[in-house]
């Protein structure tokens, strides 16, 4: 209850009266200690945060004093200085007669395509730049050589995703890499056949399953099993995944969630996901680079069932002895050469993360 005390405004501190017991209070009142509210930074779900803090301030949920405070209190606001922000006059079909075209817009629609990193203009032109005066010698010079460019910002990625380097690719666009995947690890049996994916899933991903489900010779409606909210409720809870994966069990034969819902920005509690089904898998955006990840257990157990020339290995693929030197896991997957103009973008995306080191990016 007296955890987690935070400065509002004055030097005053104030600790939340509704937790307070009758002889807590009788305390406070001898000892002449301040009120004191529990930090809403520390609350465990977003709606107890917003309720500490209209509490905290006097008003309503919805009012902008709430926003207000949570911003001047946020320890990533800082981070909003790295991306591009659009004015609201430069938006399409905005009535400058009703609002003001001079102020920064308010973004909500990260989970379509989040805003520009201020950095992917430099690195795309850094690369147009590299074209235009070194031409083919762009393949192998330069910060972000285009032969092994993804290369250069996969640790990066393995971070966000808790895996090791060799474990995750950067590669092809977000259904390519769930087909390919779900080709080696989807091995479907009479008894086994299921594939466990939330309901509302993102449309790529529903249609991904289905159709695979399909050309192994099965039914979607007896091999898709979703997995619905409990009635009343908008989101999954991870007790339901996890009974529903050890109830089901023998009958499933790939756990397929999204790391962040699309739809209603669930963060799935992918650990304990993934210790009970032993799958892993992560969104991209819309026409982004995707990643894919692999643990290095099935490096050399699991083999892909598509080959492409950058699954061969770097030190002897450009022999061009058309004879196949496969890298063991996930970098055997890769299919070609990844565009280089599509890793500048990622990259500036993937470096706002490690600006703040100091704070966990998914509490926010």
């Amino acid at each position: 209850m007296f955890k987690g005390v935070k400065e509002h405004f004055t030097d005053r501190l104030y600790v939340e009266s509704a937790t307070l017991t009758e002889y807590e209070r009788f305390i406070q009142l001898e000892l002449k200690i301040s009120p004191v509210i529990m930090d809403p930074f520390d609350a465990r779900s977003p709606r107890e945060a917003l309720e500490l803090v209209s509490n905290l301030l006097g008003c309503s949920l919805t009012s902008s004093e709430v926003a207000t405070y949570l911003d001047k209190n946020d320890e990533l606001k800082h981070l909003r200085e790295q991306f591009m922000i659009p004015q609201v006059a430069e938006l399409p079909s905005t009535d400058l007669k009703l609002v003001d075209g001079t102020k920064e817009c308010i973004y909500f629609a990260g989970n379509s395509l989040g805003l520009q990193p201020k950095m992917a203009k430099t690195y795309i032109e850094e690369e147009l730049d590299k074209w235009a005066k070194t031409g083919v010698h762009g393949h192998v010079h330069g910060t972000r050589p285009w032969t092994w460019a993804e290369n250069t910002i996969e640790e990066l990625m393995a971070n966000i995703v808790g895996a090791k380097g060799a474990e995750v690719a950067l590669m092809n666009g977000l259904t390519v890499n769930l087909h390919l995947l779900l080709l080696s690890f989807y091995k479907p049996t009479a008894k086994r056949h299921k594939v466990l994916i939330e309901d509302k899933a993102f449309p790529s991903d529903h249609y991904a399953v289905e159709s695979q489900i399909q050309f192994r010779g099965y039914d979607p409606k007896r091999s898709m099993l979703i997995m619905k909210p409990r009635p009343g409720e908008e989101v999954l809870r991870t007790e339901d995944i996890l009974e529903t994966i050890d109830k089901e069990g023998d009958s499933i034969a790939v756990v397929l969630f999204s790391g962040v819902q699309y739809y209603t920005g669930q963060l799935f509690d992918m650990a304990a996901i993934t210790k009970a089904g032993q799958q892993k898998y992560v969104n991209s955006g819309a026409g982004g680079l995707a990643g894919a990840f692999i643990h290095e257990k099935n490096a050399h157990s699991v083999k892909p069932a598509l080959l492409g020339w950058w699954g061969h290995d770097l030190t002897t693929r450009f022999q061009m002895d058309n004879k196949m030197d496969l890298l063991p896991g996930i970098g055997g997957y890769r299919l070609s050469n990844q565009p280089v103009l599509l890793v500048c973008p990622l990259q500036a995306s993937l470096e706002v993360k490690y600006i703040w080191t100091g704070h966990p990016l998914e509490e926010e």
